[in-house]
């Protein structure tokens, strides 16, 4: 895998595909909530230019074939609702980790883990993934809960392992393995 291969992704609910600049002002409305970004690494959105900026930087790793965030679609209005991607993929150790963010509208409603499932698929049947992890601060239960009903398994807490926001934070690490994946499905 030189090259990070993005295609569009469907779930029952939604369409995952690359971001454009016609998405800044749904991307907004979500990011722009410090609630739903209490516990990412980046600050909430304070204008329509943070998140013109923020879709700039994916527009660059899709341009640079990185590893990056699909959009997530409603498929009834093809509204953008959060993102859900690759944060890094080490492909000497056949290693992903990925990280997600989704609206306060839509939360408890399952489509993240309907959204992890699809990018869990997509990392061991296309990417020849092994192991995919995922982190959390160790106060976002939500996230947690994500990683959990994916067959995640917890692997235990990196004490202060990232400074964010002005803080050193211990983070809860997830993974799930190829095997792991291939018993379950």
């Amino acid at each position: 895998m030189e090259k990070f291969y993005q295609p569009i992704l469907e779930t029952p609910r939604l369409i995952l595909k690359k971001i454009s600049l016609e998405d800044a002002e749904d991307m907004f409305e979500y990011a722009r909530d410090p609630e739903v970004t209490k516990y990412v690494s980046w600050e909430y959105h304070k204008s329509i230019e943070d998140s013109v900026k923020f879709i700039n930087l994916l527009l660059s790793k899709y341009a640079n074939s990185e590893p990056s965030d699909w959009g997530l679609y409603l498929k009834e209005n093809g509204k953008l609702i959060g993102t859900c991607g690759y944060v890094f993929i080490d492909e000497k150790n056949m290693t992903g980790e990925i990280g997600y963010v989704l609206g306060k509208k839509y939360w408890n409603k399952g489509f993240m883990t309907e959204v992890v499932k699809k990018i869990i698929e997509f990392g061991f049947e296309k990417l020849n993934l092994n192991r995919i992890q995922a982190r959390c601060k160790v106060e976002n239960i939500s996230s947690e809960r994500v990683m959990q009903k994916v067959g995640m398994k917890f692997e235990g807490i990196l004490r202060e392992t990232v400074f964010i926001k002005g803080r050193f934070w211990d983070m809860k690490m997830y993974s799930i393995l190829k095997r792991e994946y291939e018993l379950n499905n």
